[in-house]
Order: C-alpha cells, then sequence, then structure tokens
C-alpha cells in the first residue's frame, strides 16, 4: 500500500469496541443484503438505550445478531432469508419492506440513514477499494453518504474479497479512501451460497425451460436448484452465444462461461457480463476477481425496464411459490407468510416480455408439501393472507415438470385451461370444477 493511502486509512480505522461507540449516537443506519452486509459492522451495535432507539435496514440476515432481540432497535429487511423467517416465528418484531429491489436504493437515498455501512476491499496503491460482491442499492447511498458531513460512510475491509471493475460512467464500483469516514477491518470467511443439487423435478422443470432458450438469448436467473439445472443443460446442449445480464452472479453463469457458451453481443453493455452483486461458491469468488469481462453495476442500472427491453432475446427465468388459474403470481408471501422478497421479480417480468424476441419464464414445482399435506401449487384461489407479486397481465411462460404454459394473449379460459394442463395430475380434476364455479 502506497505510503500516503496508508496514512489515510490508518487516521479512519477503529476498533469494533469503538465502532460500537461510535454507532451508539446513531439512530438509522443501512447496509446490503446477503454478500453485501457488513457483518462486523453489524456485530458492533450494542445494547441500546431506550431513548436512543435505533433502525436498522438491511436484507437476508447472513447472521443471528444480538441487536435482533434489542427492543431498542427497529430492524427492517428488504427481502427475507432463513433468519428472518425464524426471527417471525420466533415473535421476534421484524419489518419487511414491500419495495422491489430498485425501490430499496431509492428509499435510502430518500431516508438519508446516518450511517450506511458497506464491505469492501482493501484499497490499491491509488487508494481506491472495491465495493466486492455488491453493488446493488447501497453503492449510491454508499457514496452519498460519504460525501455528506453529517452522515457516516463506514468501510468494512475484507482482504478475501475479490475486486470486480464496475463502469467509468457508473462509478466504477469503487470509492476512495480519502471518501470514507470510518474503517473497520474483517477477515472472516466470506458468505457463500451452496451450490443446489438438483432433484428430478426440478431437472424435468429445467429440461422444458432449455426448451425456450433459444440461441443468442440474453440470460436472467437467479439461485437454487431449477437455475442450476438449466444451466448444466445448456453447458452441455449445442445452444450457444448467450449473453449475461442478470440481477445476481452465480456459480451457474460461470459454468456457461468456462463451457464457451457465452459471447455477450446483447445489445447493451456487449462484451460484459453484467450484475448487481455476486452469490455463490468460493470458486465463483475466485472467477470473478479482477475478471475483466464482468462487471457489477447499481441495481438502478441492472433492473431499469427500459434497458431490459433493448436487450437480444432477453430471457428472465425466476421462481414462483403458487400460481392461480388467473395467472397471478405469489412469489414472496404466502398464507400470511413472508418467504423472500419482491426482489427483481416483476422487473425482470416485464423487462423480458418487452425485448426483441424476450420471454419471460416462471417456474415452480407443481406441488408442495405443508404440514405433512401434499398440495398444488397451482390453485383456484390463493390461501388467505398471500399476497400477489407479479399481476397477471405481466405473465407469459408458466413452466413445472408436466409442462409449458404460455398465457400471453390468452383468455381467462384459455389461461386456466393451459394451467390447469401442467398441474399435478391428482389435482387437475378438482381444479377443472373449482374453475366451473368460478
Amino acid at each position: 500500500m502506497h505510503p500516503a493511502v496508508r496514512e489515510a486509512y490508518e487516521a479512519k480505522r477503529l476498533s469494533g469496541a469503538a465502532l460500537g461507540a461510535r454507532l451508539d449516537g446513531v439512530e438509522s443506519i443501512v447496509t446490503g443484503l446477503l454478500t453485501g452486509q457488513a457483518r462486523a459492522v453489524m456485530r458492533a451495535i450494542g445494547p441500546r438505550d431506550a431513548r436512543r432507539p435505533l433502525a436498522v435496514y438491511l436484507g437476508i440476515l447472513v447472521e443471528p445478531y444480538a441487536f435482533l432481540r434489542d427492543p431498542a432497535v427497529r430492524v427492517v429487511s428488504g427481502f427475507f432469508g432463513p433468519l428472518e423467517r425464524m426471527a417471525r416465528a420466533a415473535e421476534l418484531p421484524i419489518e419487511f419492506l414491500p419495495a422491489d429491489f430498485q425501490g430499496f436504493e431509492k428509499l435510502t437515498l430518500a431516508l438519508r440513514p446516518r450511517a450506511v455501512a458497506a464491505p469492501v476491499t482493501p484499497p490499491d496503491d491509488e487508494g481506491y477499494c472495491a465495493f466486492g460482491l455488491n453493488s446493488g442499492s447501497m453503492f449510491r447511498p454508499f457514496l452519498e453518504a460519504a460525501r455528506d458531513p453529517e452522515r457516516l460512510a463506514i468501510a468494512e475491509v475484507n482482504p478475501r474479497l475479490p475486486r470486480i471493475a464496475g463502469l467509468p460512467e457508473l462509478g466504477n464500483h469503487r470509492v476512495h479512501v480519502s471518501e470514507i469516514d470510518v474503517i473497520v477491518e474483517d477477515d472472516a470467511p466470506l458468505v457463500t451460497v451452496p451450490y443446489a443439487q438438483p432433484v428430478e423435478e426440478q431437472r424435468a422443470i429445467a429440461r422444458w425451460v432449455a426448451e425456450l432458450i433459444e440461441d443468442g438469448a440474453t440470460l436472467q436467473f437467479g439461485i437454487g436448484g431449477i437455475p442450476n439445472a438449466v444451466a448444466e443443460l445448456l453447458c452441455a446442449e449445442a445452444k450457444g452465444d448467450f449473453g449475461i445480464h442478470s440481477e445476481m452472479l452465480v456459480d451457474g453463469i460461470m459454468r456457461l462461461h468456462e463451457a464457451g457458451k457465452v459471447a455477450n453481443r446483447k445489445g447493451v453493455h456487449d462484451g460484459l457480463s453484467i450484475g448487481t452483486f455476486a452469490g455463490g461458491s468460493e470458486a465463483l469468488y475466485r472467477w470473478l476477481d479482477r475478471n475483466p469481462i464482468v462487471r457489477l453495476l447499481p441495481v438502478s442500472e441492472v433492473n431499469s425496464p427500459p434497458l431490459l427491453a433493448c436487450m437480444r432475446r432477453f430471457t428472465s427465468i425466476n421462481a414462483a411459490l403458487a400460481i392461480d388459474l388467473h395467472g397471478q403470481v405469489v412469489a414472496d408471501v404466502i398464507a400470511d407468510r413472508q418467504y423472500s422478497g419482491v426482489g427483481g421479480h416483476e422487473t425482470f417480468t416485464m423487462g423480458a416480455r418487452e425485448a426483441p424476441g424476450g420471454k419471460s419464464i416462471i417456474c415452480l414445482r407443481s406441488t408442495a408439501t405443508v404440514a405433512g399435506k401434499r398440495l398444488s401449487t397451482i390453485v383456484a384461489g390463493f390461501p388467505a393472507g398471500s399476497i400477489v407479486t407479479t399481476p397477471r397481465h405481466q405473465v407469459q411462460y408458466i413452466v413445472t415438470e408436466h409442462g409449458i404454459a404460455e398465457l400471453e394473449d390468452r383468455s381467462d379460459r384459455q389461461r386456466a385451461d393451459a394451467l390447469i394442463a401442467i398441474a399435478h395430475p391428482d389435482f387437475r380434476a378438482d381444479l377443472r370444477r373449482a374453475w366451473r364455479e368460478l
């Protein structure tokens, strides 16, 4: 590290205990989701005096932080993961923010929290720290806080983080050490997301999905057994010339690159694989480090519907919890249970439909087991307390292990017939009766 950079760095470095004392006077703090979560900063939040309450905004908790049980701390998550669901089950007062991914950035910019915390790499010789695995909704709010003398930009420096470039016109996914207010160090292993081995039903869904994907498609898909199975199939098939523009960069995207399937002739950001955050294995993180063909950009760029609509054959592959016979999709709240979040579900569904030659594909298994009982995920009506994530007029293709239902430009009766045809055979007769009653 250059001596001048080292001097600036050391002047801003605090221990965990000193950071905790500094945060005692802060009334609001925001950090990122999953791999963008500043864990050491979150651990430094100590018990609060009820007269000085604190609001913490984040998404997909990666640790059961002590403040979750502090009545003086208000916790708001923009995307639920296993720990948020466990907290709700334990009747801890964790709140959900019903905003999509871009909306979380807009809210954070408008909210102007007193502190913004993000994991970053150590500074390079010029003094720039990269934002590691996550640009997302935190990059722009962090820079705004760094330039505001009344607010704190807290950088959590972890030498294990990969250095991933951005684009010059969008801030280059980095911040100069001179702009940072506080530095805390953490060399803990990075948060990884285990590779979900697809089960047979998921492989069957993936085979139908692969039929819909064309040569030259620009791909967006997330994490889980179905996207993994789709990526495995595409690696083995003759199709190729794919582009990558995905909210999340995952192991399947790395595998497509390694199989020589990615050309990135998309019409937008050509030659580059684009994401807003990454989550996967340590092998993925090593592949991402200083990779010249990968860029992480702010979520407002990656999830921009007008931009998505310009990309060649943009093909979006997303998951759902349930779908009704009208084509309404529930992907985050079912039967009063907040399961995940809005994220980019509707955004990518809409963008793929508008893109030239684009396709929006929503996948789900035809059944789910709840409290030991097998239920159809294609339903005449959702359970009480369910909330629609993506409306019926945005939905194009629905895929289960039993086939493909194309809903766009179909009447209500045609939609119901198509969905019943891909429901589990054990439930089809009941669904037909229910539709007649409707």
